[in-house]
Parts: structure tokens; C-alpha cells; sequence
């Protein structure tokens, strides 16, 4: 009890030094009260909201949908309020040395009249930008499915399979949805690909199985001709709830296991799937999860039991450090990896060809989109739903399309 006293102490001065300073732009370039009260009842709703959020919700429920709103208002009026700290903060810095200036050269250094009100305006302005963009990612982002397509060459194709088109999906993450027609509105953007095969690679729920079962109608409803295959996610473990006894969490484990098939996926649970046409195949290799310090059931000898080194090999592993880790110099040859996991944090900036960054990078070295080592390749999908921050601020949610085609490798 005395660490959550002293965190909380911690976090309630670390929140008033930050509010502190941001009061301090709002009091310079007005002097409104009404404008005054409204900031700081605001910041006193927020904050008590995430506290008794955080206090009264149980470790038994997951991560509950309260808790996402909480946490993502928390995110939209604290990040902008770390913006106007770095600049006033850094604008007294500025003022010290001034006055350091001043003392030790015995004359007087005088700031820019009206420099603290330009300062504090500069501050607003620049706060603004990611309030909006927190707002319009709560508000639109999280639904605002985008569509990326690759075309891979591999040399060792089958030619039988020359064309062959993927659509993988990642992290849906159904216990966080809270709109059927946006859900459907992405169901109908993935059958409009219509792929030969889809692969869904992980994290079909945030805690349980029953967030799933608004859900199951909707996805059953995918198609793929040469079949729909899936995998684990390091969520689908109930690993991050408090379960009250050992067989709850078993019971549970299970029937997340039985909604894929209930949605027409073949859940490979460290096994192989062979795709045969005209006399040739492909393999479709499936791991339970790996993850680099956490889960590391997926076992990638057992998942290929009865493949040989030369077939044409398509891996899902839900967590990309998987392939930084094992699967990219492993002399087996998987051609092509398909993972999930990052969501690319859900926020970053994105220009496509020119400019990817989010704070995702710092984690895992593949966060998003598609990479190519020793002429392996893997796809790191930003997830079809969301967890946590209830929103997406420019990685938005992906579906991917990726077509195979015989001849020269890739560069």
C-alpha cells in the first residue's frame, strides 16, 4: 500500500508542476476568469476521472472500455499541456541566464517587451495541434481503415502460385470496439480485396472471450477462397487480467481458441497448413506467440514438422521480435513473415515513402509496414482495432494486401 502512496504522490506533484506552467500561458494572454475556472475545472474532472477509473475498476474486469475513454482524455489534455511546459519551462530557462548575464557583467539584460506574451501565445498555438489531432483520433481515427498494398518477387515461387494474393489483418481487439457500422465499413473494405487466402495474426480480444461475441456474426462473414488461417496474440493468453482461479483462466484460454473457428479461421497453434495446386504448394506456418521477454510459446520446429528447407514457406508470429530474434537467420527459410503487436503505438507521424515516425521505433526494431533482410521478408501490420488509447493519431488501422510473383528477387 505505501508504494501505491508514494507513486501517487509522485504522479499528483509530477501533474501540478505540469499544470502549473501551462496556467501560466493561459494567465498571460487573458485575463478572463469564466476562461480561467473552465481550465482548471477541466483539468480537475480529467485527472479525478482517470484516478477513481483506475481505483475502482478491478484487475478481474481487463482493460475496460471506461478505462480506454479515461486514459485517452487523459492523453488528449496532458500531451498538449507537455508542450506549453517545454516551451514556458524553456523560456524561464532563458530568463535565468539573462539574469546571470546581468549580475555578472554588473549591467542590466532587459527581455523583448511582450516577449512573455508572444511566448505564451507560441505555446497555445502549439498545443493545439495535438489536442486536435488526439480529438480527431478518438473521434474518427480509430475507424479510419487504410488499405496498403505490396507486390513481393521471390525467385522460389511456385509457379502455380505466381499472383497468389494475401490479405493479412492483425490485432482486432474486439473488447475495444464500440460501433458496428465503422467495424462493418472495415469487414466490407477487407472482402473488397478479394483475396486468395487471409491471414489474421493475433490479439482477437484485450482480455476475454466473450468480447468476441457481438462480434462473431460480423466476421464470419470474411472470404477467401484458399482459406482463412490465424494465430495467437499475446492478449489472447489472459495474461493481463486478475483471474480468480487457475481453471477461470483456462476455461477462458479455451474458448478464445474456439471463437476462431466459430469465425471461420483455422487457428494454427504451432503448426502447418499446404496450400497445393497444380501438383505444387506453398506452406502456411503458424506459431503461438513469441514475444522478446515475455510469452514464448511459439515453437517454430514444431509449427514446420513434416516441411522441407525448399518449400515456400509463409510465417505468422504475432510479435515481430520473433523475426528479429529467431526467424530471420534461421537456415530453414521462412520467405515471408506477417506479424502484428505494435500498432505502431497508434500514433506517430506518416508521409508515405518520404517520413515514418512514432515512438513505437524505440521499442521494436520492425514496428510498421514491410521489411526485407537476407532477402527475407516480414510485415509488421498496424492492427485492424485498438487498445489502450482509444484512438489513432496518423497509424491509422491497416489492411494489407500483399501479391506474390515469380522472378527476380526483390532489392
Amino acid at each position: 500500500m505505501s508504494r501505491w502512496i508514494i507513486t501517487l504522490l509522485i504522479a499528483s506533484l509530477l501533474f501540478v508542476f505540469i499544470e502549473f506552467y501551462a496556467f501560466q500561458a493561459l494567465k498571460t494572454i487573458t485575463k478572463n476568469k469564466y476562461i480561467k475556472w473552465v481550465w482548471i475545472i477541466l483539468a480537475v474532472v480529467v485527472y479525478g476521472n482517470f484516478l477513481y477509473t483506475i481505483l475502482s475498476t478491478p484487475r478481474s474486469a481487463g482493460q475496460t472500455k471506461a478505462f480506454q475513454l479515461a486514459f485517452g482524455l487523459l492523453l488528449t489534455f496532458l500531451i498538449p499541456k507537455l508542450v506549453m511546459l517545454a516551451v514556458m519551462f524553456g523560456e524561464d530557462v532563458v530568463r535565468v541566464i539573462q539574469k546571470m548575464i546581468s549580475v555578472f557583467s554588473n549591467g542590466e539584460t532587459k527581455p523583448l517587451n511582450g516577449r512573455r506574451e508572444f511566448v505564451s501565445k507560441l505555446a497555445l498555438g502549439l498545443a493545439a495541434i495535438p489536442f486536435a489531432s488526439f480529438l480527431y483520433g478518438i473521434v474518427k481515427g480509430r475507424y479510419n481503415y487504410k488499405v496498403l498494398k505490396y507486390k513481393l518477387t521471390f525467385k522460389d515461387l511456385p509457379d502455380a502460385f505466381n499472383g497468389l494474393t494475401i490479405t493479412q489483418i492483425s490485432d482486432i481487439h474486439a473488447g475495444s470496439f464500440t460501433s458496428k457500422e465503422k467495424v462493418q465499413y472495415g469487414i466490407d473494405m477487407i472482402n473488397e480485396q478479394k483475396s486468395d487466402v487471409i491471414l489474421f495474426t493475433g490479439d482477437i480480444v484485450n482480455n476475454k472471450a466473450t468480447e468476441m461475441d457481438d462480434w462473431i456474426e460480423m466476421f464470419k462473414k470474411l472470404q477467401a477462397p484458399l482459406g482463412k488461417f490465424s494465430v495467437l496474440g499475446n492478449h489472447d493468453y489472459g495474461d493481463y487480467t486478475k483471474w480468480k482461479a487457475t481453471a477461470e483462466k483456462k476455461n477462458n484460454f479455451q474458448a478464445i481458441k474456439e471463437v476462431h473457428p466459430k469465425i471461420g479461421f483455422d487457428l494454427l497453434l504451432n503448426e502447418n497448413r499446404v496450400l497445393e495446386k497444380d501438383g505444387q504448394r506453398i506452406a502456411i506456418v503458424g506459431v503461438e506467440n513469441w514475444g522478446k521477454g515475455f510469452n514464448q510459446s511459439g515453437d517454430l520446429k514444431k509449427a514446420s514438422k513434416g516441411l522441407e528447407k525448399e518449400d515456400f514457406k509463409i510465417l505468422m508470429t504475432h510479435d515481430p521480435s520473433h523475426w528479429e530474434y529467431q526467424v530471420k537467420n534461421d537456415n530453414f527459410n521462412y520467405h515471408l513473415t506477417l506479424s502484428g503487436h505494435t500498432h505502431g503505438l497508434q500514433m506517430g507521424i506518416e508521409i508515405p515513402g518520404v517520413f515514418k515516425w512514432s515512438p513505437s521505433q524505440y521499442v521494436y526494431k520492425q514496428w510498421a509496414g514491410l521489411y526485407n533482410e537476407f532477402g527475407r521478408f516480414i510485415n509488421v501490420n498496424r492492427g485492424f482495432g485498438y487498445h489502450a488509447f482509444p484512438g489513432r493519431v496518423g497509424i491509422w488501422p491497416e489492411i494489407t494486401v500483399i501479391e506474390l510473383e515469380k522472378g527476380a528477387a526483390n532489392a
